[in-house]
Formats: structure tokens, C-alpha cells, sequence
């Protein structure tokens, strides 16, 4: 009997905090939490995505729960494997279904050894062809924007483990920032913080938690207030706080300082005339940070031009990485 094998051609936002996935000609097939769950004995993986999340912080010896991914690449190679392929397992619609093509979006300011671990997991996750394309640009394509035409357009995408910075035109980027500060460096802020300052141990996931919920960058008309459980450092014993929306920005403020710093930084190198464009157009807001209350204004205060948040900003990346894989003739010159 004669089996054929379907190609699918596939992008992967392989981020942080999450990885999404794009089917070619389909839409976002997958949206999950970049974890692995391991037997610690045997280092094979137990579960991925929003199961092994589940386990996070709460696993016995046996078990340990890892983030492959660190500062936007690839800190755990055989773990980042493993979540690859599991992912697209789920993904693939059957058994005799194989990946031809897969782009992959990466940091801007990625070294060239970061960028074969990539190539190197994606290969080994079976894909027959790779593609990269760094983030900054797959966000400007996601959100609509005419990367080919001679025109500055400013975007600033603030994700889990980075915050990229470029001004694009022709196809290219013109000036780019990439800095090691996004989600996970401000909930690790906020964790320490409160141990710091309020005696209160509090997990990561409770700290990305208060973030969402009460976490703002510049200061708020109404201030809000929470309650938190976490432990006691002075008793041991675990206790419930109420804290406010003020401690969170007192939390965060180094690391929205680094941030708009970063975007001085690029502009202040970006050529008078693209300079004038985005004066014009405005800064465009992608990634998760950007659903942080307050966060364009932080920036719009600070260059005292217009900032806007994109729709739908958390897909904003594997969206314009899916139009360059459903029109790769097009977009072949914004790969890297």
C-alpha cells in the first residue's frame, strides 16, 4: 500500500511566554504557553503548553516544569525541541502529514549562534524548510502596515522576555533597539518587590497575575486596590494582603524606564526624513506589554508624538509571520 505524505507549511511565534502557531492559508491553529513539564529522571517530557503551566510551581521532586525560552531565544535546546514538537503535533492533521515550509519569527538583535539553535530546533521538529524573520517586522505586516513603500513606520513590540524597537522602510529595518525587558523582567519585579517591601512571597504566576489586573504605567484617575495570598516571610505561615495598583507601578517603574529609554534611543538614530514620517503616522504598540494600563501613554508623554495600540496586539507577530508564509514570493525580501 502507497501512503502520500501532506506537506503543511506552518509559522511559529516561538516567544517567551507563549508560542503561537499559524496554518498556511488558515488562520491561528494554536495559542499556548511556551512550558515543559519533565519526569526528572528520565527527562522526558510529561506535558506542554497549558498543561505542564498548570503544574508550574506546584510539582513534587519528581517533576520539574521549565521555560526553554529565555529573553525571546532559545536558552534550553532539547527542552525547546520537545515543545516544538509537541505543538505541532497538535497542530498536524494526521498521521501522514509532515512540515514543508516554516517561517519562524525572531528577536532583531539576535546573534548568529541564537539563530542556528533556531534553525537547528525547527529542523529537528521536522521542518524541511526555515525561514526566519525578526519580530519588529512580522508585527508591522500583522498590523497592516506597507513594509515595501519608502515610508518610516515605527513599531515597538513589548513581549514576554524582550521589547523590540524598529523603524522600518523599503523592506527593511532602518534602526532597531532590541533590550532584554518585557513581561517576565516586570513580574519578577513585582515578586521581589513585594518580598522586598511587604514581607510577602508570592509566586511568579500570582505576580503576572496582579500585573494584569491592577498593574498600570503611569499613574491612574482612579487608583485600584487588590488582595493577594502568598506567604508570610516573617511568620512562615501564608497570609492575604491588600495591595494597590500604586505598589505594582512603584514595582515596574525600572523596567518601563528601560523601555522608554530604548525608544529614545532608536529615534534619536533614525534619519531626519523617516524621523518626520513617524511624526506624521505615529508609533504603533504590539505584544502583550502593550495591554499594560497606561503603557502608551508612557510613551506618547515621553517622545510627545502619537502612540497607538494595534488591534489585537498579542497576535500582532505570528500574524504577519502567517502573511509572509501565505505570500513568501512577496515578502521574501523582509527574511533574514
Amino acid at each position: 500500500m502507497n501512503f502520500f505524505r501532506v506537506r503543511s507549511d506552518i509559522a511559529i511565534d516561538l516567544g517567551t511566554a507563549n508560542t503561537l502557531v499559524y496554518l498556511k492559508n488558515q488562520g491561528i491553529a494554536l495559542n499556548e504557553p511556551s512550558i515543559v513539564a519533565c519526569d526528572r529522571k528520565s527527562g522526558n517530557p510529561i506535558a506542554i503548553g497549558s498543561e505542564a503551566l498548570q503544574m508550574q510551581e506546584r510539582t513534587h521532586p519528581d517533576i520539574e516544569t521549565i521555560q526553554p525560552m529565555k529573553d525571546g531565544v532559545i536558552a534550553d535546546f532539547e527542552r525547546a525541541e520537545h515543545l516544538i514538537r509537541g505543538l505541532l503535533q497538535t497542530v498536524q492533521k494526521g498521521w501522514f502529514t509532515s512540515i514543508g515550509r516554516m517561517v519562524v519569527c525572531i528577536p532583531s538583535g539576535i546573534t548568529e549562534v541564537e539563530k542556528r539553535a533556531v534553525r537547528d530546533s525547527a529542523e529537528h521538529a521536522g521542518a524541511k524548510t526555515v525561514h526566519l524573520i525578526a519580530e519588529p517586522m512580522a508585527a508591522a505586516i500583522g498590523i497592516g502596515l506597507n513594509v515595501h513603500e519608502p515610508v518610516g513606520n515605527m513599531v515597538i513590540d513589548i513581549g514576554g522576555g524582550t521589547t523590540e524597537i524598529a523603524v522600518i522602510a523599503l523592506s527593511g529595518i532602518v534602526v532597531d533597539q532590541s533590550i532584554k525587558v518585557g513581561g517576565h523582567a516586570m513580574d519578577s519585579a513585582i515578586l521581589h518587590y513585594f518580598r522586598k517591601y511587604h514581607n510577602l512571597l508570592i509566586g511568579l504566576r500570582t505576580a503576572e497575575r496582579i500585573k494584569r489586573v491592577i498593574g498600570s504605567a503611569v499613574k491612574q484617575n482612579s487608583e485600584m486596590e487588590m488582595d493577594v495570598k502568598g506567604r508570610d516571610l516573617v511568620s512562615q505561615f501564608p497570609k492575604v494582603r491588600t495591595i494597590s495598583s500604586e505598589d505594582v507601578r512603584e514595582a515596574i517603574e525600572t523596567e518601563i524606564s528601560q523601555i522608554k529609554s530604548a525608544v529614545a534611543r532608536c529615534l534619536e538614530s533614525t534619519p531626519p526624513e523617516l524621523g518626520a514620517d513617524v511624526l506624521e503616522r505615529g508609533i504603533m504598540l504590539t505584544g502583550g506589554g502593550a495591554l499594560l494600563t497606561g503603557m502608551d501613554t508612557a510613551i506618547q508623554t515621553l517622545v510627545d508624538m502619537p502612540v497607538h495600540v494595534a488591534e489585537d496586539p498579542l497576535t500582532a507577530v505570528v500574524r504577519g509571520t502567517g502573511k509572509v508564509l501565505d505570500d513568501v514570493g512577496r515578502y521574501r525580501n523582509v527574511l533574514m
